[in-house]
């Protein structure tokens, strides 16, 4: 922590690709992590589906400290876990959901909040608890005209899909608007056959794919 949350949510939406991190230990989160910052992608998002995940997240803000890593939590389904993560020194707070209650605890520390949401009703909502990007999810379900449809009459709010988002389709959210993208599953698909050096390639051919599209 120490950059301001203004700072944050501008680091965010210029880095982009958030990955959007489930590992099955702590030292395997761990190193898809730093797998997945070595190929590129510098917003990492360590879900609380992962075991540890909140010494994940203390040890990357530490290992990473002089670096333009931004490590997040996800998967925050309660104000205990938010506080949790945020004393663990999470840059910012991703749920699948919204809750008033981890919008307080984020908004008492200045901490970026990015609630799930899946209707226009839920959007409005997470904008008036404070929430300046919000996630869209489930994205595979919703799909980029969600954004575009939603622009209309607020074209002020900022999305960013999670779930369903791969490198051949990353463009079609970027045309419909999206203020950044959440990749999970794609990036670690080859990681038990293949190891580390995998998560690298896969996350360099977003990033690179990433330049093209902008």
């Amino acid at each position: 922590m120490g950059r301001g949350k203004s700072e944050t949510i501008l680091q965010l939406k210029q880095n982009f690709i958030f990955a959007v991190i489930r590992a099955d230990s702590e030292e395997s989160g761990y190193e898809i992590c730093k797998s997945v910052f070595e190929g590129g992608i510098k917003n990492i998002e360590v879900t609380f589906s992962t075991p540890g995940a909140e010494r994940v997240i203390n040890r990357l803000v530490k290992d990473f400290a002089d670096t333009d890593m931004l490590v997040g939590a996800g998967t925050v389904m309660d104000e205990i876990t938010a506080r949790i993560a945020v004393m663990n020194g999470a840059d910012f707070l991703v749920s699948p959901h919204f809750s008033a209650d981890i919008a307080a605890v984020c908004n008492r520390y200045a901490i970026p909040y990015l609630p799930g949401c899946g209707s226009v009703t839920e959007v409005a909502t997470a904008l008036e608890h404070g929430s300046e990007i919000l996630k869209i999810f489930p994205g595979g379900v919703l799909g980029p005209a969600f954004i575009k449809d939603v622009h209309g009459p607020m074209p002020y709010a900022q999305m960013m899909p999670s779930g369903g988002v791969s490198i051949d389709n990353m463009g079609d959210w970027i045309k419909s608007g999206a203020c950044a993208v959440g990749v999970g599953s794609a990036l670690t698909k080859r990681y038990k056959a293949e190891g580390p050096q995998s998560v690298r390639e896969i996350s360099a051919a977003f990033a690179a794919k990433l330049k093209e599209y902008k």
